[in-house]
Protein backbone atom coordinates (compact mmCIF):
# COMPACT_ATOMS: atom_id res chain seq x y z
CA UNK A 1 0.00 0.00 0.00
CA UNK A 2 2.67 2.49 0.57
CA UNK A 3 3.82 1.96 -3.31
CA UNK A 4 0.40 3.44 -4.06
CA UNK A 5 0.78 6.01 -1.63
CA UNK A 6 3.92 7.21 -2.87
CA UNK A 7 2.78 7.24 -5.98
CA UNK A 8 -0.43 9.32 -5.24
CA UNK A 9 1.88 11.78 -3.17
CA UNK A 10 4.22 12.43 -6.66
CA UNK A 11 0.29 13.27 -7.74
CA UNK A 12 1.65 14.87 -10.85
CA UNK A 13 5.59 15.27 -11.12
CA UNK A 14 7.20 13.58 -14.21
CA UNK A 15 10.51 14.30 -13.32
CA UNK A 16 12.94 11.56 -11.52
CA UNK A 17 12.80 7.97 -11.56
CA UNK A 18 10.63 5.44 -10.71
CA UNK A 19 11.81 1.89 -10.40
CA UNK A 20 9.80 -1.14 -11.28
CA UNK A 21 8.33 -2.58 -8.10
CA UNK A 22 6.92 1.14 -7.38
CA UNK A 23 5.40 0.96 -10.93
CA UNK A 24 4.16 -2.59 -10.60
CA UNK A 25 2.67 -2.35 -7.10
CA UNK A 26 1.18 1.03 -8.47
CA UNK A 27 -0.49 -1.22 -11.24
CA UNK A 28 -1.47 -4.16 -8.94
CA UNK A 29 -2.71 -1.75 -6.10
CA UNK A 30 -4.76 0.37 -8.55
CA UNK A 31 -6.49 -2.95 -10.55
CA UNK A 32 -7.20 -4.16 -7.03
CA UNK A 33 -8.68 -0.52 -6.24
CA UNK A 34 -10.50 -0.72 -9.49
CA UNK A 35 -12.77 -4.32 -8.83
CA UNK A 36 -13.42 -3.31 -5.56
CA UNK A 37 -14.93 -0.28 -6.36
CA UNK A 38 -16.54 -1.97 -9.63
CA UNK A 39 -17.91 -4.55 -6.14
CA UNK A 40 -19.12 -1.64 -4.29
CA UNK A 41 -20.88 0.17 -7.52
CA UNK A 42 -22.67 -3.32 -8.19
CA UNK A 43 -23.68 -3.56 -4.80
CA UNK A 44 -25.38 -0.13 -4.72
CA UNK A 45 -26.79 0.27 -8.02
CA UNK A 46 -27.42 -1.76 -11.20
CA UNK A 47 -24.19 -2.49 -13.03
CA UNK A 48 -25.16 -0.11 -15.40
CA UNK A 49 -26.24 2.54 -13.04
CA UNK A 50 -25.59 5.91 -12.27
CA UNK A 51 -24.09 5.49 -9.07
CA UNK A 52 -21.28 2.49 -10.75
CA UNK A 53 -20.50 4.85 -13.22
CA UNK A 54 -20.10 7.71 -11.55
CA UNK A 55 -18.13 5.73 -8.80
CA UNK A 56 -15.63 4.38 -11.73
CA UNK A 57 -15.62 7.75 -13.10
CA UNK A 58 -14.30 9.57 -10.32
CA UNK A 59 -11.61 6.83 -9.79
CA UNK A 60 -10.87 6.91 -13.48
CA UNK A 61 -10.07 11.03 -13.11
CA UNK A 62 -8.31 10.95 -9.91
CA UNK A 63 -5.90 8.62 -10.90
CA UNK A 64 -4.92 9.56 -14.56
CA UNK A 65 -2.37 12.02 -13.51
CA UNK A 66 -0.74 9.47 -11.24
CA UNK A 67 -0.72 6.88 -13.76
CA UNK A 68 0.57 9.12 -16.21
CA UNK A 69 3.33 10.44 -13.65
CA UNK A 70 4.75 6.98 -12.69
CA UNK A 71 5.19 5.50 -16.02
CA UNK A 72 6.78 8.40 -17.27
CA UNK A 73 9.55 8.43 -14.58
CA UNK A 74 9.25 4.74 -15.29
CA UNK A 75 10.43 5.63 -19.14
CA UNK A 76 12.96 7.91 -17.00
CA UNK A 77 14.39 5.02 -14.92
CA UNK A 78 15.44 2.94 -17.96
CA UNK A 79 16.87 5.72 -19.96
CA UNK A 80 14.50 6.85 -22.28
CA UNK A 81 12.12 9.89 -22.60
CA UNK A 82 8.51 10.30 -21.53
CA UNK A 83 7.80 10.87 -24.64
CA UNK A 84 7.83 7.42 -25.48
CA UNK A 85 4.63 7.13 -24.04
CA UNK A 86 3.10 7.82 -27.30
CA UNK A 87 4.11 4.64 -28.56
CA UNK A 88 1.13 3.39 -26.98
CA UNK A 89 -0.80 5.06 -29.93
CA UNK A 90 0.18 2.67 -32.50
CA UNK A 91 -1.81 -0.13 -33.36
CA UNK A 92 -0.97 -3.53 -32.02
CA UNK A 93 2.86 -3.34 -31.33
CA UNK A 94 3.17 0.32 -29.51
CA UNK A 95 1.33 -1.35 -26.09
CA UNK A 96 3.84 -4.60 -26.52
CA UNK A 97 6.64 -2.35 -26.73
CA UNK A 98 5.64 -0.24 -23.57
CA UNK A 99 5.07 -3.28 -21.54
CA UNK A 100 8.67 -4.56 -22.38
CA UNK A 101 9.45 -1.11 -21.57
CA UNK A 102 8.05 -0.94 -18.04
CA UNK A 103 9.66 -4.90 -17.52
CA UNK A 104 13.06 -4.02 -17.84
CA UNK A 105 15.55 -3.22 -15.41
CA UNK A 106 16.12 0.28 -14.31
CA UNK A 107 19.99 2.02 -15.95
CA UNK A 108 21.93 0.77 -13.16
CA UNK A 109 24.09 4.21 -13.41
CA UNK A 110 22.83 8.04 -12.37
CA UNK A 111 21.34 9.14 -15.99
CA UNK A 112 20.07 12.21 -17.14
CA UNK A 113 17.01 11.70 -15.08
CA UNK A 114 18.89 11.45 -11.89
CA UNK A 115 19.90 8.83 -9.80
CA UNK A 116 18.93 5.29 -9.66
CA UNK A 117 16.06 4.85 -7.20
CA UNK A 118 17.08 1.41 -6.03
CA UNK A 119 19.94 2.97 -4.26
CA UNK A 120 17.42 5.28 -2.51
CA UNK A 121 15.38 3.60 1.02
CA UNK A 122 12.32 2.25 0.29
CA UNK A 123 9.20 3.75 1.54
CA UNK A 124 7.68 1.86 4.65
Amino acid sequence: MNWYLTVIKKYAEFSGRARRKEYWMFALMNFLISILISIVGGLIGKSDGLIAVSLSGVYTLFIFLPSLAVTVRRLHDTNKSGWWFFIVFVPLVGPIVLLIFMVIDSDPDTNAYGPNPKQAPEPE
